[in-house]
């Protein structure tokens, strides 16, 4: 088992790996607070196919070759586990040799076929309560794991649709979700997304970013998802919402604290 209920769970990376000089620089960080709270447990992310861009013009990543490349590096040079989304159930045998887990995107959490090729791995399965779903109704998704072997489940909150180009989070959520019996998770950038407001592509309000995660984790969340960047303006994807790298360390240390004060 990779969740230890002890720690804080952290899936923390850019939003598309880009490159593994960027990998490395927020690598770097994430082994500085590795080595300073002995409380976390932290996972390399990041996305090799952005699947689901608002335009088929956008920049997608750099595909499952490359991606696996460097998630292999980091893990060789950091000994971080590492989480990758996943789009086709092919993908999962190929991903799940390399990756210590895999997750389902919110907008396939229903995908019964990908379901059952992710719990067939041995990787631990983080799937994402799609923006059309209610918490309640993640209990069947997270039965369909558990049916097919998935040898750990961990259940993700990304904010609902509200009306046209926003999301809310309802933080009764985790409270309805932690009892399926699994952890749940904040994923806590992808929630301030505003979904096609930016001319073709997903805009974004980062700066509720930190109240909207010590918010999840004072209503019950066991783990935060966070997109960082060394410099978001000039991310391919996710600009608007991914944290700076260099803000990371505040952040996890406010989010630590919440996490102590209400265990």
């Amino acid at each position: 088992m990779i969740y230890d209920p002890n720690k804080l769970l952290l899936l923390v990376g850019p939003c598309s790996l880009e490159s593994l000089d960027i990998c490395r620089t927020v690598a770097d960080t994430l082994k500085q607070l590795e080595e300073k709270h002995s409380d976390l447990t932290i996972l390399f992310k990041g996305s090799f196919d952005k699947a689901n861009r608002t335009s088929i013009k956008s920049e997608r990543g750099t595909g499952i070759d490359a991606g696996l490349n460097i998630f292999k590096t980091i893990r060789e040079e950091y000994g971080f586990r590492t989480i990758t989304d996943i789009h086709l159930p092919e993908q999962c045998a190929v991903l799940g040799t390399v990756l210590d887990a895999l997750q389902i995107p919110a907008f396939l959490c229903r995908q019964t076929d990908l379901l059952v090729s992710a719990a067939a791995t041995d990787c631990a399965i983080n799937v994402k309560k799609g923006q059309f779903l209610s918490p309640k109704e993640m209990q069947f998704v997270v039965q369909k794991l558990e049916d097919s072997g998935a040898q750990e489940i961990w259940q993700t909150e990304r904010g609902s649709t509200f009306g046209y180009q926003n999301l809310v989070v309802d933080m009764r959520s985790f409270n309805t979700m932690n009892a399926n019996g699994h952890p749940t998770v904040i994923d806590a950038t992808h929630s301030v997304q505003l979904p096609g407001a930016a001319n073709g592509k997903s805009g974004g309000e980062r700066v509720h970013v930190p109240a909207i995660a010590r918010a999840a984790i004072a209503a019950g969340a066991n783990g935060v998802f966070i997109e960082t960047h060394p410099e978001p303006s000039s991310a391919i994807s996710d600009a608007a919402s991914q944290v700076p790298v260099s803000e990371l360390p505040k952040l996890v240390e406010s989010l630590l604290k919440v996490w102590h004060a209400v265990r």
